[in-house]
């Protein structure tokens, strides 16, 4: 069986679905590899460095030939550029990427006319066996990380304490809003720059993790018995509960010189969690990241892919951030999907086990249909609504 691995088309995007090292595991797999001249390079893997690893280098025509396509993101986020490639699959090719289904089941829709199969990696089920190919947690590492660093870079203040001949310097208050991956990484990158740290989630499960790694947990008055869903993930609250949450959390927010926020709902527009008033209310300086933009944002004058200034405070609504570190991203996504096709193959060729969790879960599309239970009922409500308003 052949693994092609495309450049990615997508504007800006660094990463690579597969690098050298993981093409020696694949080929006693049984699996070969094929990449597309430069598909690395952005990355900081040479096409040199593939061929060394036993991949061979083709040119995209040659790639798009393989039984399975890996990308890191497939058409469904992709629409434009990957649009392109539609024509190239073919019924029984499979294609495993980020598709994002949940919040665009019409580009799954889509792709299902190829006919060929479509695995979405945000599917990855949260459970114990298939942690070594959670790409979305992957991912939330690196955005966690690089968030802190971007905050520190803008901040007017350094993060630690100093204490120097010209007197002490008072360390910088970061709160982090969300503590799942992306958040808890946030913590101890925002730890060891020497910053006081607050974090909040309402999810009273995660205090434990939170304090472990030597933050603050900030409790609110409010009752969040209903605030974890399956998974793991938030669940989406009433908007009374984000009224209420957001009155609550104003002091803490006003206090911060750094503000995180992480809360994302998979499917869904992400919570507002500060409000134009919380953000009147900062310090002039003060600096927000918000880890949520593409979906909206938890900050209500967030701009994906924009730096807003408003009353003294930066606001940054970062697009595709684990791209800007392309190269431990793509090693972290490359391990992640090597785990998935060793699960999803037995000598060297394709074994689709539908009664499997991980593969029942993950699969959108196949034989020209969607499969995916969430995304048929998503997909058919969408083109209801399309119809209600054409009909109005």
């Amino acid at each position: 069986m052949k693994v092609g691995v495309p450049r990615e088309t997508f504007p800006a995007e660094q990463r690579v679905a597969l690098i050298p090292a993981s093409c020696p595991k694949l080929q006693k797999a049984g699996i070969e590899v094929v990449v597309e001249r430069g598909a690395g390079e952005r990355a900081g893997y040479s096409d040199q460095e593939y061929q060394h690893k036993g991949a061979r280098v083709a040119d995209r025509a040659e790639v798009f030939q393989a039984e399975v396509i890996a990308q890191v993101r497939a058409y469904g986020t992709n629409p434009e550029a990957g649009r392109e490639d539609l024509a190239r699959f073919r019924p029984g090719q499979v294609a495993i990427g980020l598709a994002d289904p949940l919040s665009y089941p019409g580009r799954a829709a889509d792709f299902a006319t190829t006919g060929a199969t479509l695995f979405a990696l945000e599917l990855i089920p949260r459970i114990t066996r298939a942690q070594s190919m959670d790409v979305l947690s992957s991912m939330a590492t690196v955005a966690g990380y690089k968030a802190v660093l971007l905050g520190a870079n803008l901040l007017p203040k350094m993060f630690p304490m100093l204490m120097t001949a010209a007197g002490t310097v008072q360390p910088a208050r970061v709160l982090i809003v969300g503590a799942g991956v992306a958040g808890l990484q946030a913590i101890a990158t925002a730890k060891r720059l020497g910053a006081i740290v607050s974090a909040y989630d309402v999810r009273p499960a995660v205090k434990e993790q939170v304090q472990s790694l030597g933050a603050k947990f900030v409790e609110l008055a409010l009752e969040t018995r209903a605030a974890e869903g399956r998974g793991g993930y938030a669940e989406a609250l009433g908007e009374d509960f984000y009224r209420r949450q957001q009155t609550l959390m104003a002091e803490v927010v006003r206090t911060s010189d750094v503000v995180i926020t992480t809360a994302s709902i998979p499917g869904k527009p992400s919570p507002v969690l500060v409000t134009d008033l919380m953000v009147e209310n900062m310090q002039p300086g003060s600096v927000i990241v918000d880890l949520a933009a593409e979906r909206g944002g938890n900050c209500a004058l967030t701009k994906l892919g924009q730096t807003v200034h408003a009353f003294g405070v930066t606001i940054l609504g970062p697009d595709n951030l684990p791209s800007t570190v392309p190269f431990h991203a793509s090693q972290m996504f490359s391990n992640n999907l090597t785990s998935l096709l060793g699960h999803l193959t037995k000598d060297g060729a394709l074994r689709l086990d539908l009664e499997d969790e991980i593969t029942k879960e993950t699969l959108v599309c196949r034989d020209g249909a969607l499969t995916h239970p969430r995304v048929l009922s998503l997909h058919a409500e969408s083109r209801a609504n399309r119809q209600r308003k054409d009909g109005q």
